[in-house]
């Protein structure tokens, strides 16, 4: 997990039900409310994803476009932005999503732990044309210019 200050209070909730529920949980903070750079605390979130270190990333910032972006920018990384539970588990299941990104200012802690509880329930389906297409977003990866 990585937030900056819009979502740090989200994130702190989110983190104490994960570890309730059995998670495995790296924080990559921002450990206050005190306004910092999202980038500084999303980055090395997402890089623990594309190295294998974790399975999955849930990223923060107050709306989650940002930090979207910023996990985005990270090669092996497929991030979106994502307020609502169908999105969650399709995104996974069908473009293979591996960060989660979340507005802390924009769902509340019953919807954002649906959310969250989804996507990490959800499995890639691995059918043909699933597959077909995470080989293009990885292609346009491997191209970025």
């Amino acid at each position: 997990m990585g937030t900056d200050h819009g979502g740090f209070e989200l994130k702190e909730e989110l983190k104490a039900r994960l570890l309730a529920s059995g998670h495995d949980v790296i924080d990559y903070g921002t450990d206050s409310d005190a306004s910092v750079d999202f980038p500084d605390f999303v980055a090395p979130a997402a890089r623990a994803v594309a190295s294998g270190e974790v399975e999955r990333g849930v990223v923060l910032c107050g709306s989650g476009a940002g930090a979207s972006i910023a996990a985005g920018k990270i090669t092996g990384v497929r991030a979106a932005t994502v307020h609502d539970v169908y999105t969650a588990h399709q995104a996974v299941e069908h473009d293979g999503l591996n960060v989660l990104a979340l507005g802390g200012r924009i769902v509340g802690i019953e919807l954002a732990w649906e959310i969250v509880e989804t996507f990490l329930g959800a499995e890639f389906t691995g059918d043909e044309r699933h597959i077909r297409r995470v080989e293009k977003l990885d292609e346009l990866d491997r191209r970025r210019i």
